[in-house]
């Protein structure tokens, strides 16, 4: 056996070899005069799901995403696919979630839907750049069709796919500015960016960064606007966000500013001034101060709501903050990013969905503990948004849901300017992707991250090689270490570690990462439990019952799995925990079970079983539990079809001590995320 080269590792964030300023040579990077990212996202198909990620992604497949088409007028019939249905931003939605499902899967049945829906928009190119339904005349879901295509283009090679994405640029850069700030094509201009750096990185063509230039300073300026953020918490509590659809009321609405997060960080490519990156940060600290929910997303039930428990979260939100989160990553390489991706991928992601991908939520709650067609203390939204259906609301999200779980398997590796490869999300996944001189290698996660650790890294290669290995330690490990070869490396909470040897093939990298029990203040000094990125929440006993839409805006569609389900509790949601917070695991016990065939499936959920054609009880538990005790709360009861604001705590009840089960967030359909603490 060869002796082991001496590991060489640096825990001081991103400080690259030597100090030498190399850029990737393998993957397109920002040539000048862009400022470079601090990663390299790796072209789609490179990075594929294992494990119960792959698993996720199936029954994605299996559910909605697999099958809406077939039975949703809008996409039946939609104008992008040459039909005469809806020509504005569904079809545009629906394609750029499945093509990256569909290739990531290999799937030839979604791979021909794909192609059911490229072949006309690429047969749609104007002789002047314009593309799309010729009943279509904005910009806005362009800009979609548009993060598609590059999409398409990365699986396959299609010239022309690239062709119609040169053309439209082309458009742009000849045609005035059309970026009205009451229009959603004016305060989502900069969408177009995503798509325009990543064809300057091909092409190298001036007329892009032209382009972007000009749409960026005539659209709606969101940096100003983090800056001076006017929808604070005196504006909630004073009611002055305004709920309406002009100007000023589109700068209020919450996937809005999911998207706009990244608008900042995206222009600071091109300008290098340093005020767009600290304007990406200032938005995530004011989001989070004045509208944070627990999971890692922020409150907007259509607008921004504030940071009561019962505010809900729009879908939509939920996915284009995650997209905007995996863009920022690559740009600034921020290992915190990558927590904020955690949180709101292993948890109010799948919080908001059945555990069979057949329905989903419009608005998700922390507390959520009645969850039925009826009035509540939304800023905007319709009284069905919590249900759990195909369209509770507008059917935007219904379009749009789709991209989340295959876009964060895209960013879950990605390339170093040291020609290196740096794990940024765990979860079981691999990585097939060229290092030093274009050798390629083949790195795996094997683990059951987040629900338990640890986390196996297995290194496939040829020949001996050497490069470096980034594994990223998360802010909220107190205790980290990497063993290799017999060597155990200690890790810095919120930094990168660096492994840099001759790596030989069966090389195996264990990541041990803390998963102690740690508690979070929230609204009202109540506090949520957390144990590595998941929250975790009370099980509550459900019952669901089957109901029906005939409204002309959203209805229901009886197609195999899709349903649409009120849910009523059948056991007490309001209890105070006995707890320290200064150590909660002298109070906590945890349980841990093997992944099921439905990661985020609790007991009492309902399945859709093809074979039966029905749905059936699930039995099985959440694959972690944690023991806890609590007391009733008397004083702690409704409010407006919801739970009422958690009583301050400390609290004090005189009922029973009585053991209680958690859960985590993206397992439970009713929920108690932030709980009242009992005074000791």
């Amino acid at each position: 056996m060869k002796k082991i080269i001496p590991l060489f590792f640096l825990a001081a964030g991103l400080v690259f070899h030597c100090g030498r300023r190399t850029h990737n040579r393998h993957y397109p990077v920002n040539p000048k005069p862009l400022v470079q990212t601090r990663f390299v996202r790796l072209p789609l198909g490179t990075i594929e799901p294992e494990g119960w990620l792959k698993r996720q992604l199936e029954i994605q497949a299996e559910g909605l995403t697999g099958h809406i088409d077939e039975f949703w007028p809008d996409l039946m019939h939609s104008a992008w696919k040459g039909g005469g249905g809806e020509a504005w931003e569904r079809g545009p939605y629906y394609l750029d979630g499945l093509i990256a499902l569909a290739y990531l899967l290999q799937d030839t049945r979604l791979i021909m839907k794909v192609q059911s829906w490229i072949d006309p928009i690429i047969k749609s190119r104007n002789l002047d750049g314009w593309f799309g339904p010729t009943q279509n005349k904005d910009r806005w879901p362009l800009a979609v069709a548009l993060k598609a295509l590059a999409q398409y283009h990365e699986a396959t090679g299609d010239g022309e796919a690239l062709r119609v994405i040169q053309n439209y640029f082309q458009y742009l850069n000849e045609n005035p500015p059309d970026w009205p700030d009451d229009t959603w094509r004016g305060v989502r201009a900069m969408e177009h960016a995503v798509t325009g750096y990543w064809l300057y990185r091909r092409t190298g063509n001036p007329l892009v960064l032209e382009t972007l230039d000009s749409i960026f300073n005539h659209s709606f300026d969101w940096t100003g606007y983090f800056e001076t953020f006017p929808w604070d918490s005196a504006a909630v509590a004073e009611k002055r966000v305004p709920h309406n659809w002009k100007a000023d009321g589109l700068t209020a609405h919450v996937v809005n500013n999911a998207m706009a997060v990244k608008y900042p960080g995206l222009w600071f490519q091109q300008s290098g001034d340093s005020r767009y990156r600290k304007a990406v940060y200032t938005a995530l600290n004011r989001l989070d101060g004045h509208h944070g929910q627990l999971g890692g997303r922020f409150s907007g039930d259509e607008h921004l709501s504030g940071k009561r428990p019962t505010q809900g979260t729009e879908f939509c939100a939920v996915v284009e903050y995650l997209f905007s989160l995996e863009n920022l990553l690559e740009i600034f390489g921020d290992p915190v990013l990558a927590d904020r991706i955690e949180f709101l991928a292993y948890n109010a992601l799948p919080g908001t969905m059945t555990p069979d991908g057949w329905a989903h939520q419009y608005d998700q709650q922390t507390n959520q503990v009645l969850v039925t067609e009826a009035p509540r203390d939304w800023s905007t939204n319709g009284d069905a948004s919590n249900i759990y259906g195909l369209m509770p609301n507008y059917p935007c999200c219904l379009a749009n849901m789709h991209q989340a779980w295959p876009k964060l398997v895209q960013s879950m590796w990605m390339a170093t300017h040291d020609q290196g490869l740096a794990a940024m999300i765990y979860g079981p996944s691999e990585v097939t992707a060229n290092v030093q001189n274009g050798f390629p290698v083949h790195l795996r996660q094997e683990t059951d991250y987040p629900f338990n650790g640890p986390i196996r890294i297995i290194v496939d290669c040829l020949q001996p090689v050497r490069f470096p290995v980034y594994l990223r330690i998360p802010g909220w490990s107190r205790k980290a270490t990497a063993t290799v070869g017999g060597k155990k490396i200690r890790g810095k909470p919120g930094t990168m570690m660096r492994i840099d040897r001759k790596w030989q093939d069966g090389d195996v990298i264990v990541l041990d990462l803390d998963m102690s029990i740690r508690t979070e203040r929230r609204f009202l000094e109540s506090i949520s439990i957390w144990r590595g990125p998941l929250a975790f929440a009370l099980r509550i006993g459900k019952r669901f019952e089957k109901i029906t839409f005939r409204g002309d805006r959203f209805y229901s569609i009886p197609y195999k799995g899709s349903s649409d389900w009120e849910i009523h509790p059948t056991t007490d949601w309001n209890i105070g925990l006995l707890l320290d917070p200064r150590d909660p695991e002298s109070g906590i016990e945890v349980i841990s079970r093997s992944v099921s065939e439905y990661p985020f499936a609790d007991r009492e959920d309902l399945i859709w079983d093809e074979k039966t054609r029905k749905h059936r009880v699930w039995t099985r538990d959440a694959p972690v539990t944690l023991k806890v005790q609590g007391r009733i709360l008397e004083n702690w009861s409704w409010h407006n079809n919801s739970a009422a604001d958690p009583p301050r705590s400390p609290v004090v009840s005189d009922r029973p001590l009585q053991p209680y089960v958690l859960i985590p967030y993206g397992c439970t359909r009713l929920r108690i995320g932030e709980f009242p603490v009992l005074k000791r």
